[in-house]
């Protein structure tokens, strides 16, 4: 990460201050990986890599805007399914990126936090994550939360369990269910759900990311590769957002 930006950056983040209506949480998906490696004739791994750059810059920018939560699309559900040596260089990517930033979270107040199915994660990268997250649990500047093993169907069907069990245990009150209750049951319960998502790579999809959580949420595409995603695209995604009106399913007068 940079400690100074060029002045042309310093003006833009006091114009996107200034203007006001800045998202409280951004979710990323981190696309474009795979596609900008092969246009370099390289292995997947490798623009996996380039894209931990990506990850640096945008938790600086959401920083420098005094933006609270930001929540990466890391590993899917359905990413296992990958060859296993891919699926292998990206937990060890993951040991990696923790040791290399654990200083840089700490010294910026960046909490890491972890939604999706943790205990697949193979022990020793669980074992780091879990680390990172105990270390960073102070911090209050931004929260970080990585989105690992991660299924927005899958959340809602454990969200539904639980809530089963509760009403079974007799803790809960099945005529009191409601759409509060399902999201208190959510991986994401002590977070507002995202006022902005953005996919990169051009596709123009959700891929079963925060399924619930997105209902009114303000969607951004853009064709640039997850590598090529810096700080300058990030805030373009965010003047866009400036720009619109959330009616969140009202008419404004």
């Amino acid at each position: 990460m940079t400690d100074r930006q060029p002045i042309e950056d310093d003006d833009r983040v006091r114009a996107l201050l200034g203007q006001g209506n800045l998202p409280r949480h951004v979710a990323i998906i981190m696309d474009g990986n795979g596609r900008w490696a092969a246009r370099r004739q390289r292995p997947r791994i490798f623009g996996h890599r380039a894209g931990m750059r990506s990850v640096r810059s945008v938790m600086e920018a959401a920083g420098d805007l005094h933006i609270p939560y930001l929540t990466l699309f890391a590993f899917s559900k359905e990413n296992w399914k990958r060859p296993r040596a891919e699926v292998e260089a990206l937990m060890l990517l993951l040991r990696r990126y923790i040791a290399a930033e654990r200083k840089e979270l700490m010294e910026r107040g960046i909490r890491v936090r972890a939604i999706g199915e943790i205990d697949r994660v193979v022990p020793e990268a669980r074992r780091d994550l879990e680390k990172l997250i105990r270390e960073t649990a102070g911090n209050e500047r931004l929260t970080v939360t990585l989105a690992i093993s991660y299924g927005g169907r899958a959340e809602i069907v454990h969200a539904a369990r639980r809530i089963v069990q509760a009403v079974q245990a007799g803790s809960l009150d099945s005529s009191m269910v409601d759409e509060g209750t399902l999201s208190a049951f959510l991986y994401t319960a002590d977070m507002p759900d995202p006022d902005l998502l953005i996919r990169t790579s051009g596709e123009m999809r959700i891929s079963n990311f925060l399924l619930w959580q997105i209902a009114y949420t303000e969607l951004y595409f853009t064709d640039i590769l997850w590598p090529d995603f810096g700080r300058g695209a990030f805030f373009d995604a965010i003047e866009a957002y400036q720009a619109r009106e959330r009616r969140f399913g009202a008419v404004m007068v």
